[in-house]
């Protein structure tokens, strides 16, 4: 499990040490820099799943497009360089980029593993020497196969397109391989950690079981269009009609199932990204959201979640609460905007019962904000 990111000089940081946790939890208003972080892991990702061997950091490809070093360069501090370190138990590794401004991609200028530095490698693979390979190799399969799932996920479609499991053995950023991934795992085993009791083990059925703890009585499926690598998806919401094609459902329905398609799918150990889970969520279902991400953390795979919404918080604080996962494998990071005379990260604790310590100003607060505006209109 990824223990702690490191980022020097990225975007809004100078310096940033990020503990991680199972689960983390990134909160804080816009353009505080939440996003930033799930972006360092994704450009380490997209270099080492798309370009194997490559000596250069890929600031556009599949999963994210950064635009140049200029846009990815702290403005303020940095200087065509920037670095990101990755720390699990007693190994750390660091690489160091740097680039023209103008550039897309940027060159290793050095790779830290363990305390040894190698500068300006001749040679990489997945972003790590060779000949230290297998050392490293742990670090580089899990960032390879990381799911990273934005907040812009695709809406229903009348057709989904099956794509084979190695270009599509993620649900993709936009959730766009998401019936790929479900069409596969549909009659295979999930692992027994995240097996929903009372339910085939299979993933169409764990899938369905989850999805309907979301949307009762939801039930999929899915349809192979003749002599085409494509399918249809039907889905229902209740035993007493038939299935209905997704634009004639709740539009939240299709923005979950790429988050529990991920989150069946998923091995133990796995990197699980995802922005925004409660998008088109009504807050019962935020809510639930937050418990079922601390489910998935409790399972064994690494969750870090981007949110702005109290409901999910207060679902993993329940979860905690219920034993479901441990007070300190969940952590929360509040992210303030650059400039501020504060701390541009802090971190609240929670305690076995879901209490947390501290409320920073503008910590899920707007609430409390609001219902002040309307103090003595009873009296």
């Amino acid at each position: 499990m990824l223990e702690q990111l490191e980022l020097r000089h990225f975007k809004c940081f100078e310096k940033l040490d990020l503990p991680l946790a199972p689960l983390t939890l990134l909160s804080g208003p816009n353009a505080s820099g939440k996003s930033s972080v799930l972006q360092a892991l994704v450009l380490l990702h997209q270099t080492i799943r798309e370009h194997e061997w490559s000596i250069r950091l890929m600031l556009n490809g599949g999963s994210v497009q950064l635009g140049t070093v200029l846009d990815v360069v702290d403005k303020v501090h940095g200087r065509r360089q920037f670095e990101v370190g990755l720390v699990e138990g007693a190994s750390t590794i660091r690489w160091t980029f740097h680039g023209n401004r103008d550039e897309m991609s940027m060159t290793t200028e050095r790779v830290q593993l363990d305390g040894v530095d190698f500068a300006n490698p001749p040679a990489l693979q997945h972003l790590l020497p060779p000949k230290q390979y297998d050392s490293a190799s742990s670090f580089a399969m899990r960032l390879r196969d990381l799911t990273y799932v934005t907040a812009e996920r695709v809406g229903p479609r009348e057709i989904y397109v099956l794509e084979d499991r190695q270009a599509a053995r993620v649900v993709g950023p936009r959730g766009e391989h998401t019936l790929s991934v479900l069409y596969r795992v549909g009659t295979e085993r999930i692992r027994d950690s995240f097996i929903c009791a009372d339910v085939l083990p299979t993933g169409l059925k764990q899938i369905e079981a989850r999805m309907g703890e979301f949307f009762p009585g939801c039930r999929l499926d899915v349809q192979l269009v003749p002599q085409a690598n494509a399918v249809t998806l039907g889905i229902r919401t209740s035993d007493d009609t038939d299935f209905h094609r997704p634009v004639h459902v709740g539009f939240g329905i299709t923005q979950v199932l790429p988050i529990v398609v991920t989150a069946v799918a998923a091995r133990e150990q796995d990197i699980l990204l995802i922005e925004n889970p409660e998008v088109h969520l009504h807050p019962a279902g935020q809510a639930r959201m937050g418990t079922f991400l601390a489910e998935v953390a409790a399972s064994g795979t690494q969750v870090i979640v981007e949110t702005h919404s109290d409901h999910v918080l207060n679902g993993i604080r329940r979860a905690v609460k219920a034993g479901t996962l441990p007070s300190e494998q969940a952590l929360l990071h509040f992210f303030r905007p650059r400039g501020s005379e504060l701390d541009q990260v802090v971190s609240p604790k929670l305690d076995s019962d879901g209490r947390i310590d501290v409320w920073p100003e503008g910590f899920f607060d707007q609430f409390d904000k609001d219902m002040n505006h309307f103090a003595g209109w009873d009296e």
